[in-house]
C-alpha cells in the first residue's frame, strides 16, 4: 500500500535585507521573499543580487528557499532588463519569482517557477484558475478573503496557496489603488507608495455635516491570524506569509519565530502535513508579536461580514498593553497591575481627545515610573498604557541568532590510514571524510570511547547540532584530541557542501496556451497593462480588446481606490441599507468622494471634481 501524499506547509518571511533574511531563516522561515536591485513593489527595500546570492546559499542549508519579489508594472524598456535579472537570479539558486506584471509570461524567462504576486487582486476562483492554467506555481491571494472564499478556491484548483497572515495591512484591493499615483505621481503598482491609507482625514455628508474630523479614516490595524493558522490550512492555504520587507531584523526574528511555534504545534498534532524545510530552532526569548510593531490586532474578513478593523486614531505602532495608571505622584506616575517597565523603554496612550501620545522613560524607582520631560498634563488616572519600544526585549532579540540546526549522526570507524567518520543527517544525506593519523597505543585505553564521543559532540557556530555519537575503534589505540577536533571540522564542513550539492532547485517553464480570459474578453486599466508583452498575453489569451497602454490615466474618471473596508461601517453609521448618496473624505492634499456598494459590501473612492 502506498503511503499517504503528505502535504507541506511553509513558513514564508520578509528579507527587507540580508541581514533579515539571514535572520529569518535561522529563526525557523521555510522561505524568504526579497527584493532585487529594481522592480519590487517595496522601492525602498531593493537588494544587490551579491546579498541574495549569500542568503540563498545561506536559506539552502537548511533547504529553505528564497524567492525574490520582481513584482511592479514594468515598460517596455523595463520588461528588457528584468527578463536580464531573472537569468541572473536563476542562475545563483532562486527559486521563484513573485511577480506582478504578464508581460513576463510572453518574455524569454529561465525556467524559473513564477508566483502569482497579490497586487494581480487574485480575489476570486476564476482568477485563481486562469493563473494556474497560464502557468504559475503559487499564487498569493488576496488579503480580504473569507474562509469560505478560500475554501471555493482550494476545491476549483490544485495551485499552491499563499495567504497572508500577519503585518500591515493596504486599505485598497492590492493592485487596484491609484490615489498615490494620481496625487503625488508615486505609483503604488511599482513600488512608489505615498501610503494616503495612513493621513489625516475629515469626512463628511454632501451638506457639509462634520461626520469625523482629523482621524486616520483609511488606516487600518495589522492583521494577526496567529489563533487562525489550523482553519486556514484545512481552507486549503499551504504558505503562511508574514509582511514586513521594511520592518527591522528583530520586528522579523520575533514574528517568525512566534509563527515557527504555532505551525510546528499544529504539525504535531495534525497528520498528513510536515515542514517545507529542514531544522529545528531553539530560542533564547519568548516570542511575543505584541511586543513588536502593531497597529492593534485584526482578523480582517476572515470570518466574513461588516468588520471594524480601522486604527483611525493613530497610524502608528502601540505595541503591547502593559497596565493602567494607577495614580501620579509628582514627577512620576505608578500602573495598576502593570509589567515591569524599565530605564529607556518607550510607552505610549490615547489622550481624553483619541490622541496617541509617547512618553519616554528615564528611570524607574520601584513601582513608580519618571517620564524624560516629566508627566504629560492630559495623563490621567485610569487611562491605558502601552509599551512600543522594549529595551530589554530588545536586547534578547538583538542577541539571538544562530538558533536553527540540522540534527546529525556521527559514526566514528577505524581505517587502515587513520579514522573515518561517516555522517547522516536528518534529511538522510550522508556523507564520508577520512583523516590520516599515525596510529599510537593509549596510555589508557578504557577513555578513548569517552574522549572520542566528547569531541565529536562539540558542533560549534555550524548549522549542525549532533545527535548520536557511535565510536568502532580498537581502545587500545591513542586519539590525540586536536586529530578527532580536526576530522570533526572536515567531517561538518564536508557534509555542508554534499547537502549543499543535493539541494534541487525546482524547473518550471511557462508553456504558452490559449485558455480564456476570464472577464468576456474584455479588459481594462484595472488589468494593469504597461508593455507590448503584457498586451500580447491578453491578446492570446482572447482579449481581443486589449488596447496598449491601458494603464490608469486620471482623465478617465476611474476610481483612485476600491476597498472591502467601509468607513459607515467602521463609524458604526451603517444603515444596512443601500446607501445612495456619497459622502466627503478630505485631507491636506484633495477632496474625494466616497461611494458604497452596499450590495457587495464594498466601497469606492473616487477623486471629487468642483
Amino acid at each position: 500500500m502506498k503511503p499517504e501524499p503528505v502535504t507541506k506547509l511553509e513558513l514564508l518571511a520578509p528579507a527587507g535585507n540580508l541581514q533579515s533574511g539571514i535572520a529569518a531563516i535561522d529563526h525557523g522561515a521555510d522561505a524568504v521573499y526579497i527584493g532585487g536591485p529594481e522592480f519590487g513593489a517595496r522601492r525602498g527595500a531593493g537588494n544587490s543580487p551579491d546579498d541574495i546570492e549569500k542568503l540563498v546559499a545561506h536559506a539552502h542549508q537548511f533547504y529553505a528557499r528564497v524567492y525574490v519579489a520582481l513584482n511592479t508594472l514594468l515598460n517596455d524598456r523595463e520588461l528588457e532588463r528584468a527578463v536580464v535579472l531573472a537569468h541572473r537570479f536563476y542562475d545563483m539558486g532562486v527559486d521563484a519569482l513573485i511577480i506582478q506584471d504578464t508581460g513576463l509570461l510572453e518574455a524569454d524567462l529561465p525556467p524559473i517557477p513564477l508566483h502569482a504576486s497579490t497586487q494581480m487582486n487574485n480575489r476570486t476562483v476564476e482568477k485563481v484558475v486562469f493563473l494556474e492554467k497560464v502557468g504559475f506555481r503559487q499564487v498569493v491571494l488576496a488579503r480580504e478573503l473569507s474562509l469560505g472564499q478560500i475554501r471555493k478556491i482550494r476545491e476549483k484548483t490544485t495551485v499552491p496557496l499563499e495567504f497572508f497572515v500577519h503585518g500591515a495591512l493596504c486599505v485598497s484591493y492590492s493592485g487596484q489603488c491609484y490615489i498615490s499615483e494620481v496625487m503625488t505621481g508615486r505609483s503604488a503598482n511599482r513600488g512608489e507608495c505615498a501610503q494616503f491609507c495612513r493621513h489625516r482625514f475629515t469626512l463628511t455628508d454632501l451638506e457639509g455635516r462634520v461626520l469625523a474630523r482629523d482621524r486616520y479614516l483609511l488606516s487600518l490595524k495589522d492583521l494577526d491570524l496567529s489563533l487562525r493558522l489550523e482553519e486556514l490550512v484545512d481552507a486549503g492555504v499551504t504558505s503562511f506569509k508574514i509582511e514586513g520587507r521594511l520592518k527591522d531584523e528583530n520586528y522579523v526574528k520575533n514574528v517568525t519565530a512566534f509563527y515557527r511555534q504555532k505551525l510546528d504545534d499544529i504539525l504535531e498534532k495534525k497528520a498528513g502535513f510536515s515542514r517545507s524545510s529542514t531544522g529545528s530552532c531553539e530560542f533564547s526569548f519568548v516570542p511575543d508579536t505584541s511586543k513588536s510593531f502593531n497597529r492593534g490586532q485584526t482578523s480582517y474578513f476572515l470570518d466574513g461580514g461588516k468588520k471594524r478593523p480601522g486604527s483611525i486614531n493613530s497610524p502608528k505602532s502601540r505595541g503591547s498593553y502593559v497596565g493602567s495608571v494607577s495614580h501620579i505622584v509628582g514627577a512620576g506616575f505608578v500602573l495598576k497591575d502593570g509589567a515591569a517597565i524599565h530605564n529607556g523603554d518607550g510607552l505610549c496612550y490615547f489622550s481624553s481627545t483619541g490622541v496617541l501620545k509617547g512618553i519616554k522613560v528615564n528611570r524607574v524607582s520601584g513601582e513608580r515610573i519618571y517620564p524624560h520631560l516629566g508627566i504629560p498634563s492630559d495623563l490621567a488616572r485610569g487611562m491605558k498604557i502601552y509599551r512600543n519600544a522594549d529595551q530589554v526585549f530588545a536586547r534578547e532579540l538583538g542577541r539571538s541568532s544562530g538558533c536553527r540546526k540540522i540534527a546529525v549522526d556521527l559514526f566514528l570507524s577505524e581505517i587502515n590510514r587513520g579514522l573515518s567518520l561517516a555522517i547522516v543527517d536528518e534529511d538522510g544525506v550522508q556523507s564520508l571524510t577520512e583523516n590520516c593519523l599515525e596510529k599510537e597505543s593509549a596510555r589508557s585505553p578504557s577513555a578513548v570511547h569517552t574522549i572520542a564521543e566528547k569531541q565529536l559532540r562539540k558542533s560549534g557556530e555550524t548549522v549542525f547540532k549532533v545527535k548520536k555519537v557511535v565510536v568502532k575503534l580498537d581502545s587500545s589505540i591513542h586519539l590525540p584530541v586536536s586529530a578527532l577536533n580536526r576530522l570533526r571540522r572536515d567531517g561538518l564542513a564536508a557534509h555542508l557542501i554534499v547537502r549543499l550539492e543535493q539541494y534541487r532547485q525546482e524547473k518550471s517553464k511557462i508553456v504558452s496556451n490559449s485558455f480564456p480570459w476570464i472577464k468576456k474578453n474584455k479588459i481594462n486599466y484595472l488589468d494593469n497593462i504597461t508593455n507590448r508583452k503584457a498586451q500580447e498575453f491578453y491578446h492570446r489569451h482572447g482579449a481581443e480588446k486589449a488596447v496598449f497602454p491601458s494603464y490608469f490615466q486620471p482623465d478617465r474618471g476611474a476610481v483612485l481606490m476600491k476597498t472591502k473596508y467601509c468607513i459607515r461601517a467602521q463609524l458604526g453609521i451603517c444603515s444596512g441599507k443601500h446607501e445612495k448618496e456619497p459622502l466627503i473624505l478630505t485631507d491636506n492634499i484633495g477632496e474625494y468622494q466616497v461611494f458604497f456598494d452596499c450590495e457587495n459590501c464594498e466601497m469606492v473612492v473616487k477623486l471629487r471634481h468642483n
